[in-house]
C-alpha cells in the first residue's frame, strides 16, 4: 500500500502560481511513477502531468505546457507540481497518484484525497 497525501492548494488570481505537494508513505517511494491528475465540476478527472521513477522523464498535457513543472524529491518521498500563469480553466480538484507505468493512466492504483484549486479571473 501507498498513502498519499496532498497540499497546497487555495485560491489564487489569475497570472498567480501555486505549489502542490504530495508526501507519500508505506511502500518504496522510488517503485513508482507518480502522476497529478485533476477534476473539474462536471467533467471527468484528466491528466495533468507525470514523472518516473527517477525523474529523469516527465509528461504533460498540452494544456499545461510551459507554464507547469511536475518533480519529486525521491529522499523526502515527495512529488510536486509547480504551476505557473495559472488561468480559470485550471480549476478543479487536483489529485496526487503513484503508478507503475507514468504514462498509462490505468496504472495508476493508488490515489490521494485531492486537494482544491480555484483561480479567480
Amino acid at each position: 500500500q501507498v498513502q498519499l497525501v496532498e497540499s497546497g492548494g487555495g485560491l489564487v488570481q489569475a497570472g498567480g502560481s501555486l505549489r502542490l505537494s504530495c508526501a507519500a508513505s508505506g511502500r518504496t517511494f522510488t517503485g513508482y511513477a507518480m502522476g497529478w491528475f485533476r477534476q473539474a465540476p462536471g467533467k471527468e478527472r484528466e491528466f495533468v502531468a507525470a514523472i518516473n521513477w527517477s525523474g529523469g522523464s516527465t509528461y504533460y498535457t498540452d494544456s499545461v505546457k510551459g507554464r507547469f513543472t511536475i518533480s519529486r524529491d525521491n529522499a523526502k518521498n515527495t512529488v510536486y507540481l509547480q504551476m505557473n500563469s495559472l488561468k480559470p480553466e485550471d480549476t478543479a480538484v487536483y489529485y496526487c497518484a503513484a503508478g507503475r507505468i507514468a504514462t498509462m493512466k490505468t496504472s495508476y492504483n493508488y490515489w490521494g484525497q485531492g486537494t482544491q484549486v480555484t483561480i479567480s479571473s
